[in-house]
């Protein structure tokens, strides 16, 4: 069946069909005159092929859509990828998408389980119970300021296009959805920060409240709090809290209330004495805590991985190799093997000894020994690194301190003979079931994970340890220790073995000495 229409009808039909979808789009007057000039002049250049539609009924398909629409189609992509490749659009991103490479079948450690904040899981079914929960701590806001909740909406309503830049991707909400979520979520994580600072039952809260008190459940919202996907931009939370104050530019405060909350899910707590304290104070370099005030983060996991990485002095990237070339090059997989493992570098004579600092990713190597911070694991440590890890990865603008220590502790670690040494020598403490838990857990911690050695912290401190480990001198002295040295009955016998052999020697010498001169 063909169908063939005259020029000039055919011209009109695409007129009204254009404009009647872009009445029903939304789109502006402008846009649709350059979607008309832009499909006159494929039709123009295409007149044999435009001069008559044809559609085919050919093996029982149906017809084949009109070629107008399919141009339209192609323009409404092409004008929706310029809009996204406008300057400064991807710049703004903080807030990314865990990239699919990186999630390698293990989703949990990246998706909230109990509470979604943000728009990427909002209105998942199994995040809808705490959605209630979030309405009760706008309204405790409310009933203890005894403001308007007109005001929140009107001020989320400013900040709306700057929220939205934060975000990868098309968000699906409208303007007045996108507004309210940014509310209830934003004054829910303020009440819990107030909470487990003030008390919970100082703004409100019954002390038996189901999700607003210190139960069990907190370290699971937590966890869930510190996820990349699951993150609200600061200047957010800043506002909100200002509103609450009284003070709209309130900065800082918010940071200071997230670390005090995110606390327990550091993966340090090594107790320094005064002495090792001052020591530390007067090293060059070295900062007391994270100063939220002077340094302001993109949202929570932000401030919490500037928190790591500020209890000391900021770690300086180590140039591995020199490089001339000035062409920015791809980061090679196979280069990211930085040192041996904890048991080949003790067959090299390598010593271990656990270091006191609260810098955990402070790691020294100096004649020999290898001194490493203390490192807790517990259940969120994996979630935790993974989401760091992440954000190093998509973030342009952050450095991979975080990925080169788990790396570098990857290296080190690669059996459970492995994790039991560290764990002797006080270097890991854990809270999983075994030795092979933790192993496996480092191991998997960096699977599809690259980056740049040229660009890492810990690249001059394995080289050292490299150098050291392939002198052969160091190997025989320590394999020395290994077999003789490793009891004091093994000493006693060396030592007779010696002491036997010089003797046998002397007594060869007087021997020949007599031989050929005899008295």
């Amino acid at each position: 069946m063909v169908a063939v229409f005259n020029k000039e009808l055919l011209s009109w039909y695409l007129l009204t069909l254009k404009l009647k979808e872009t009445v029903e789009a939304g789109v502006s007057t402008q846009q649709a005159s350059a979607l008309y000039r832009s499909e006159q002049t494929y039709l123009l250049e295409h007149h044999e092929e435009s001069s008559s539609i044809r559609e085919i009924d050919a093996f029982g398909s149906g017809p084949r859509p009109a070629i107008s629409e399919w141009v339209i189609n192609i323009n409404a992509k092409l004008e929706q990828a310029r809009q996204e490749d406008l300057a400064g659009s991807w710049g703004r991103v903080s807030i990314y998408r865990v990239p699919q490479y990186l999630k390698g079948g293990d989703n949990k450690a990246y998706i909230p389980q109990i509470v979604s904040l943000g728009p990427y899981h909002h209105g998942k079914k199994r995040h809808r119970n705490m959605d209630r929960h979030k309405w009760r701590s706008f309204y405790q806001i409310l009933k203890r300021t005894n403001q308007d909740l007109k005001l929140y909406l009107d001020s989320m309503k400013e900040l709306e296009e700057r929220t939205r830049a934060c975000y990868e991707g098309k968000i699906n909400l409208s303007s007045n959805e996108f507004v309210e979520m940014m509310v209830l979520d934003g004054c829910f994580i303020l009440d819990l920060f107030r909470g487990a600072s003030e008390g919970f039952q100082q703004i409100g809260y019954s002390r038996n409240d189901p999700v607003f008190a210190m139960r069990g459940s907190m370290h699971s919202i937590q966890r869930d709090m510190i996820m990349l996907e699951n993150q609200i931009p600061l200047f957010v939370l800043d506002r909100l809290l200002g509103l609450q104050l009284g003070h709209p530019d309130q900065k800082g405060l918010v940071a200071r209330l997230a670390l005090s909350f995110f606390d327990p899910l550091m993966p340090t707590d090594e107790p320094l004495t005064k002495s090792n304290r001052n020591k530390m104070e007067h090293s060059v370099g070295y900062t007391n805590t994270f100063d939220p005030l002077s340094d302001q983060g993109l949202h929570c996991l932000d401030v919490f991985r500037q928190s790591l990485l500020r209890r000391g002095p900021s770690p300086l990237p180590q140039v591995w190799k020199k490089q001339w070339s000035h062409v920015c090059r791809v980061a090679d997989k196979r280069r990211q093997q930085l040192t041996h493992c904890v048991t080949e570098l003790r067959e090299s004579g390598v010593k271990f000894k656990k270091k006191k600092t609260d810098r955990f990713w402070d790691i020294t190597f100096s004649n020999g020994l290898l001194q490493i911070p203390r490192l807790l694991i517990h259940d969120g440590t994996k979630s935790l690194f993974l989401n760091l890890i992440a954000f190093e990865q998509c973030h342009l603008d952050c450095g991979n301190e975080i990925t080169s220590y788990v790396i570098f502790m990857n290296n080190m670690i690669n059996s459970t003979e492995d994790v039991g040494y560290l764990h002797y020598c006080g270097i890991i403490e854990h809270w999983l079931g075994s030795d092979h838990e933790v192993a496996e857990l480092f191991n998997k911690l960096c699977q599809e994970v690259v980056f740049d050695i040229n660009d890492s912290y810990h690249s001059r401190l394995s080289a050292e340890i490299n150098k050291y480990h392939d002198h052969r001198w160091n190997a025989w002295q320590a394999t020395l220790k290994h077999n003789y040295f490793n009891n004091p009955w093994a000493i006693i016998s060396f030592v007779a073995a010696v002491v036997l052999l010089i003797l046998t020697f002397a007594q060869t010498i007087y021997g020949v000495f007599g031989y050929y001169h005899p008295s």
